[in-house]
């Protein structure tokens, strides 16, 4: 009889370092790896530097994963498309860093609430935010004047960008966004899971094996902040 393989099961109170190996993952659901624990900044951190991730919804348990593949983005690789290239050209929107998390995860929150409950609760939002005032959790915000247009929001260790979500109020935000990211010093943008929107941006699916060997080459084994600055980028 075949093995029946199931999740690992973390105490709230247990070990930060308590993960198992990420190849033990499920193929189905894909990449479930481990349920419970708790979303303290310690967890997350060794979480990300392991190539794991936080995704669940209301009323359910903690749920990690690390799936297989992984979808990236290769800043090099982004994708503009002409539309995109004179939207830029008009300089009509100003991108920043920082300078308001709380409404750009928020946000997200929002755009994702029209589609099925939210994965980003109440719970994930104070993880998150504590993320933030530790310097780790970076928001990037899309402005039309005095408007917030759209956003990014996700996790910096070392040259590893781990997006978590975005979102847009005008078109093309959340795309110029991306677009001002992959200028900056990234060598590789986490997006987790594919859809169309981000394959058409550039996005690609690599062997988790790969994107693990790629995190201990850029994310770096004790993890870096970038501080909680504010500006134009």
């Amino acid at each position: 009889m075949p093995e029946v393989l199931i999740p690992r099961l973390i105490a709230p109170n247990g070990s930060v370092k308590s993960f198992p190996p990420v190849g033990q993952a499920l193929e189905e659901p894909d990449g479930l790896l481990a349920v419970g624990g708790d979303l303290s900044p310690e967890r997350l951190i060794q979480a990300y530097r392991q190539g794991i991730f936080p995704w669940f919804g209301k009323e359910q348990p903690i749920l990690w994963w690390s799936p297989d593949p992984r979808t990236i983005i290769f800043p090099r690789k982004f994708h503009r498309s002409r539309s995109l290239e004179r939207t830029l050209r008009r300089g009509h929107f100003k991108v920043t860093r920082n300078v308001d998390f709380g409404a750009v995860i928020r946000g997200c929150a929002a755009m994702r609430g029209l589609e099925t409950d939210t994965w980003i609760t109440t719970e994930m939002v104070v993880a998150y935010e504590k993320l933030h005032q530790l310097g780790y959790a970076h928001s990037f915000e899309c402005w039309a004047g005095d408007e917030l247009a759209g956003g990014l929001y996700g996790v910096i260790i070392g040259r590893v960008l781990f997006g978590e979500s975005m979102f847009s109020r005008q078109p093309d935000a959340s795309k110029i966004v991306l677009a001002h990211l992959c200028q900056q010093d990234f060598q590789l943008i986490d997006c987790q899971v594919s859809n169309p929107h981000l394959q058409r941006l550039g996005a690609e699916q690599i062997p988790r094996s790969r994107f693990i060997a790629l995190l201990q080459q850029w994310a770096g084994s004790a993890g870096t902040s970038m501080g909680q600055d504010q500006h134009v980028i």
